[in-house]
């Protein structure tokens, strides 16, 4: 499955033979230029242990060797709109 923005990814040699040494990843873009089946361009941050962006990279990866570690947010959930609770005891006044 094609990684999302926000998405928080496992790189091993197993996406790549340059990630000899794993890190975590956060994906900022996933860029559609194109590439070689089942091969895609990301852009994001290699994290430190703590999960604290440690620096800015453009990686070549295949896809079946990222592992997820967390999932970007789902955007409808927090874009939901709530209808506002109107305390109780409070009354209008109709006009």
């Amino acid at each position: 499955m094609l990684p999302r923005s926000g998405d928080v990814l496992h790189v091993t040699r197993e996406a790549s033979v340059q990630f000899a040494d794993p890190m975590l990843f956060r994906v900022i873009r996933v860029h559609d230029w194109p590439t070689y089946d089942g091969w895609v361009w990301l852009d994001g941050y290699e994290l430190n242990g703590s999960g604290e962006a440690v620096e800015r990279r453009s990686i070549f990866v295949k896809i079946s060797g990222l592992r997820t570690v967390g999932s970007a947010p789902d955007i409808r959930q927090r874009n939901a709109r709530h209808p506002a609770a109107r305390p109780t005891g409070v009354r209008t006044r109709s006009r």
